[in-house]
């Protein structure tokens, strides 16, 4: 497998499926949603560039996701469907004046889903080097174990 592939797919060492992992993008969409609809996760006030808690949300879904050797690919969608999750709450509860249309229309608008997606590329990327260097160290730590003598 080509360096390229096992960054943006992840590696599989021990053998186990892999399409349980692409179960958690949507699965943390729906989580976020949920949260902001019932006042779990909240909106700080004023102009909100970055939902905190649906992006910390996806940040650590997304560290512990590379931690497990997933690629760079789902990190960023991992990340993603938590920060469309909040947007969705925003757009399709927090506009009640609005006609269903025109709110669905306004979620789904390519600036707002261009925006998300930057956002989930920088945080996803910087939440898979935290959980790969966190594999590397643990995998370090355990080697130099199984080398130190017994006492």
């Amino acid at each position: 497998m080509s360096l390229a592939r096992r960054l943006l797919l992840g590696s599989n060492r021990d053998g186990s499926p892999r399409r349980y992992r692409l179960l958690v993008p949507p699965l943390l969409f729906l989580v976020s949603f949920a949260a902001y609809a019932l006042g779990v996760f909240e909106v700080a006030g004023g102009v909100v560039f970055l939902a905190g808690q649906a992006a910390l949300l996806g940040v650590v879904a997304a560290a512990a996701l590379a931690y497990r050797r997933a690629g760079l690919a789902l990190a960023w969608a991992t990340v993603y469907g938590a920060l469309l999750g909040s947007n969705a709450d925003h757009y399709l509860l927090g506009l009640p004046g609005r006609p269903v249309g025109e709110r669905v229309a306004a979620l789904l608008g390519l600036d707002g889903l261009v925006f998300v997606g930057v956002e989930a590329l920088a945080l996803g990327t910087l939440a898979w080097v935290a959980g790969a260097v966190a594999v590397r160290g643990v995998e370090a730590f355990r080697a130099r174990s199984e080398e130190a003598p017994a006492e």
